[in-house]
């Protein structure tokens, strides 16, 4: 009885461990999916106020559009690199570059915001040029490092299809192919060979109709007209008397 009571007893905590894990596992699920969204509807809010002061006139307007130039080419970039390295293991390095490289771009990006709420417009100004570069040269590195992902995806597509097309065709080819009895070609009978006579050339002679009917099966001879039959008399007719001669 103790026994039973022991086994369901550590059935009831085991199921209640699991219970708590499901639950806790369902909760994180939960909650990155909250930050998610959270962070994509914060996102969507940022770029949507970069674009509305591009269109503003000064300093807050160029650094509006360096902003949204930087963030644009690193979000590009590091989708299209964590979306291949899960088929090529050959962009983990490609992604580890990205990685400091994203460091220096949050860098900057931070920079670029504070800037945006400074009152000093003049030192401002004369900043612009240098984070003006330095937006292009990691923009340019960002956008280096997805084309050339790009480009392996690509290139490993084509040559996966110019394979697959080549085995396309040898199986179409096998299975076209089917073996046809070749039909026997009936060669006609040879020509009699000349016969050379004593005192002249050699030239083609054919055989006689004599030899020629010898050769031929014999059938049986037939008359050519066929011999009368007798016909018969009857009581009434009357006998032919000779006739008298004088």
């Amino acid at each position: 009885m103790e026994a039973v009571v022991a086994v369901v007893a550590l059935l009831v905590v085991l199921f209640l461990v699991l219970g708590v894990y499901m639950t806790v596992k369902a909760v994180k699920a939960v909650k990155r999916g909250v930050d998610r969204t959270i962070s994509e509807a914060r996102r969507t809010v940022e770029d949507t106020t970069l674009r509305a002061k591009t269109f503003s006139i000064g300093a807050a307007s160029e650094l509006a559009q360096l902003r949204l130039s930087l963030r644009t080419s690193m979000r590009a970039t590091q989708d299209v690199l964590h979306a291949g390295v899960a088929e090529d293991a050959s962009l983990q390095e490609s992604l580890g570059l990205f990685e400091r490289l994203s460091a220096h771009g949050h860098e900057l990006d931070d920079e670029l915001r504070r800037l945006e709420r400074d009152p000093d417009k003049a030192a401002l100004a004369q900043r612009l040029p240098g984070l003006r570069e330095r937006t292009e040269q990691i923009t340019k590195a960002a956008d280096s490092l997805r084309w050339a992902a790009r480009d392996r995806a690509r290139r490993f597509a084509e040559d996966d299809v110019d394979s697959l097309s080549t085995q396309i065709d040898m199986e179409a080819g096998a299975l076209r192919h089917w073996t046809t009895e070749p039909t026997p070609e009936r060669t006609p009978p040879p020509w009699p060979e000349p016969t050379a006579e004593p005192g002249r050339t050699a030239e083609q002679t054919w055989p006689e109709p004599s030899e020629r009917s010898e050769q031929r099966p014999q059938e049986p001879t037939r008359p050519a007209i066929t011999p009368p039959t007798p016909r018969p008399t009857y009581s009434w007719q009357k006998e032919t008397k000779p006739e008298s001669t004088t």
